[in-house]
C-alpha cells in the first residue's frame, strides 16, 4: 500500500470509532459543510479555503482524541496483564462504551445508612467497585415478587455527548437561571408530592431546562437501542420523560436511594445522568457511585461493592432506575454557584 493508502484506511477507521467522532459531530460537520458549499456558490477557492480551516480544526481534534485512546488502551493493556487474581475478582460487569481509566481504591468517607423517603483531580470512566463497610438499603413499595433477588451494580458511560456549543450553550442557561434553582426533594413512598430532607439530600434543583430536555433526549433515542443492549435491558416505548438541571455545591451530597421506590415513580425505567460544568473546572467530589445490591427483607441492601463515576465534562451516564446509588459529597472551595457541579438528569419511562 502507498502512504496516502494507509493514511485513507486508518482516516476510516478513526471515522467508524464514536470514541473519535460521534454520530452526532458527524452529521453537524456534514451539515456545516453542505451550508458552506451552497454558501459560495461553486467558487472553487472560497470552498478550498473554507474546507482547509474545517479540516485543519477538525485533525487537531481527532488527533487529540485519538492519542487519549491509544494511550489509555495502552495503560489498561498493562494494568490488564500485571493485574493480581484479587483485584479481578472484584471486577463487576459495568459496560463503559467510552476510555476507561482505572483508579485505584480509596478509603470511602463514612457515612450511616438511611432508610429513604420514599465530591484530587478526576479520572474518566466508572471505576472497579470498592468496599465498603456500611449497610446502604431502599425500601419499596413495589411487590416483592416483581423485583430480582440481586442486582449487580451495571451502567453504559458515553462521552463528548453533546457538541461543544450545546454545552456552552447549557451552561449558559444554567448560570443565567441560577435564581430559578430550588432545594432539591426526595420522592416518600406514601406522599403526593416530593419534600426536602437535608438529612438526605442536598442540592438545588432547576425543573424548566428550556429547550436543552429534548436536544438531550434526541441523542438518546439515537443510541437507544445500543444502551439497552449493553444493559441487558429490553427495548421499550418511550411513555414519558422526566428531566431537571441539578446544581450541587460545596456539602451537597445524595445518600442511598433508588430512583423508581415508590408507586408514584414506578414506571421510571432508565436513569440518565449528563454531567458538565464552567471551566476551569471549580469542584471536587460528587461521584456517582452505584451499588451490588440484594433483596432482604423487602429491601435492597448493599453487597458492599459499588462502582464510581467520577463526573467528567459533557459524559452521560445510562442504569436502570432500580440499581441503588449515592451521590458523594462535593467540595466547593469557593462556594459560587458557577464552579458547582451541574447535572441535565431525569429518567425515561415506560
Amino acid at each position: 500500500m502507498t502512504p496516502k493508502q494507509i493514511l485513507d484506511s486508518f482516516s476510516q477507521t478513526l471515522l467508524q470509532d464514536e470514541r473519535i467522532l460521534s454520530p452526532q459531530e458527524r452529521a453537524l460537520l456534514t451539515a456545516i459543510l453542505q451550508h458552506a458549499n451552497a454558501a459560495t456558490f461553486g467558487n472553487p477557492e472560497t470552498q478550498h479555503s473554507i474546507r482547509s480551516v474545517i479540516a485543519s480544526s477538525v485533525g487537531e481534534i481527532v488527533a487529540q482524541r485519538a492519542f487519549a485512546v491509544l494511550g489509555r488502551s495502552i495503560v489498561e493493556g498493562i494494568l490488564q496483564s500485571t493485574a493480581t487474581p484479587a483485584r479481578e475478582a472484584t471486577r463487576t460487569g459495568g459496560e463503559y462504551l467510552g476510555p476507561k481509566d482505572p483508579q485505584p481504591p480509596t478509603a470511602p468517607a463514612p457515612s450511616p445508612g438511611f432508610e429513604p423517603l420514599l465530591p484530587s483531580p478526576p479520572s474518566p470512566g466508572p471505576q472497579p467497585p470498592h468496599i465498603v463497610a456500611r449497610r446502604a438499603v431502599s425500601s419499596t413499595a413495589v411487590g416483592v415478587a416483581e423485583r430480582p433477588r440481586n442486582l449487580p451494580a451495571h451502567c453504559v458511560v458515553l462521552d463528548e455527548f453533546l457538541a461543544p456549543q450545546e454545552v456552552a450553550d447549557l451552561t449558559r442557561f444554567t448560570l443565567e437561571h441560577e435564581a430559578d434553582f430550588q432545594a432539591s426533594e426526595v420522592v416518600a413512598p406514601h406522599s403526593e408530592g416530593g419534600v426536602v430532607n437535608y438529612e438526605h439530600r442536598s442540592s438545588r434543583v432547576l425543573m424548566d431546562t428550556g429547550k436543552y430536555q429534548d436536544i438531550l433526549l434526541s441523542r438518546i433515542k439515537a443510541t437507544l437501542p445500543e444502551i439497552l443492549s449493553k444493559l441487558g435491558l429490553q427495548e421499550f416505548t418511550i411513555a414519558g420523560v422526566e428531566a431537571q438541571i441539578t446544581a450541587s455545591n460545596d456539602g451537597d451530597f445524595f445518600h442511598f436511594h433508588s430512583d423508581n421506590t415508590s408507586e408514584r415513580v414506578a414506571s421510571r425505567y432508565l436513569t440518565f445522568v449528563y454531567f458538565f460544568h464552567r471551566e476551569p473546572r471549580g469542584f471536587e467530589g460528587g461521584e456517582l457511585r452505584i451499588h451490588d445490591a440484594r433483596l432482604e427483607n423487602g429491601e435492597y441492601v448493599s453487597e458492599g461493592t459499588y462502582q464510581t463515576i467520577v463526573p467528567q465534562q459533557n459524559q452521560i451516564v445510562f442504569f436502570p432506575c432500580e440499581l441503588l446509588h449515592e451521590i458523594t459529597p462535593v467540595t466547593c472551595r469557593s462556594k459560587e454557584f458557577a464552579d458547582s457541579r451541574f447535572t441535565l438528569n431525569g429518567w425515561l419511562r415506560r
